[in-house]
């Protein structure tokens, strides 16, 4: 794609860089010094209790809402200063998928994916048309889901075709926000699939908020944990299994915890 990367974006920084973030709402503090860097080319997780502010987190990271302290950089822009130039070359290098797809239910879905082209590119309309059609076969969507509307698609297929419209624009950072709530084990499977196979061929980085056990031990690269406020704990799943901290604990080695780990070990075992 004829995206123009002559933009102010650091290439060596870290994708994701937040420090000392402070969020609130009125007198409830969400995070208190919260730190978070997310290395480049890696899939990592965002895990917490209910309430921890996970997506709080992401919305502050995309810009979605202002924080009460704290610093966040995305290619080493600090977000709070970003000129026009800036944001726009941020966005065009970041997708985002929304846990209910946010897909506009007056197009189709070819039509949502060419969005961001028509938004942020001068290609003419063959190629956008084109592009639209690749990103769609790209995330396994049947042939003539494009021409369809979201109230005409599955769980599943809705999670594909906001995939394939975050990807729009050959993003090189991604984000996903419960990606596979909603579905049943096979598609979310599939989906966690999809994902590590798009990221290795795509060389994404993906920060992905989730609870879902199962995609953590199939695809992660690391697991960020946010407790008392802050990120108490990151590294991969099975380092943070030996974890003492109290909800680490019971989160990774209670019930549906080692279930996860022993499906992925038998997961790997026939691979």
């Amino acid at each position: 794609m004829s995206a123009n990367r002559e933009d102010p974006l650091d290439p060596d920084a870290p994708p994701v860089e937040v420090r000392g973030l402070v969020n609130r709402f009125g007198d409830h503090v969400v995070h208190d010094n919260l730190d978070l860097t997310i290395p480049r080319g890696q899939i990592v997780a965002v895990v917490g209790g209910s309430g921890a502010g996970k997506s709080v987190l992401l919305n502050t990271i995309i810009g979605l809402r202002a924080p009460q302290g704290g610093s966040v950089k995305v290619f080493g822009q600090d977000i709070r200063y970003a000129r026009r130039r800036t944001w726009t070359a941020i966005e065009r290098r970041w997708g985002v998928l929304f846990q209910q797809g946010a897909l506009w239910s007056n197009l189709t879905v070819k039509e949502n994916v060419a969005a961001p082209m028509h938004e942020h590119t001068t290609l003419p309309q063959h190629e956008i048309s084109e592009l639209a059609d690749l990103k769609i076969a790209l995330t396994g969507l049947p042939a003539g889901t494009g021409a369809l509307k979201p109230s005409e698609l599955s769980g599943g297929m809705i999670k594909r075709a906001s995939l394939a419209r975050a990807l729009a624009l050959d993003p090189e950072l991604l984000f996903l926000d419960e990606p596979t709530s909603g579905l049943d084990p096979i598609s979310a499977g599939g989906f966690d699939t999809l994902i590590k196979e798009l990221s290795e061929s795509l060389k994404l980085t993906v920060l992905m908020i989730t609870h879902d056990l199962d995609s953590l031990y199939a695809i992660t690269d690391q697991v960020a944990v946010i407790a008392d406020k802050r990120v108490v704990a990151m590294g991969p799943v099975h380092e943070l299994e030996h974890s003492e901290h109290p909800w680490i604990h019971s989160y990774f080695m209670g019930p549906r915890g080692r279930a996860a780990a022993v499906h992925e070990s038998v997961q790997a075992g026939t691979a």
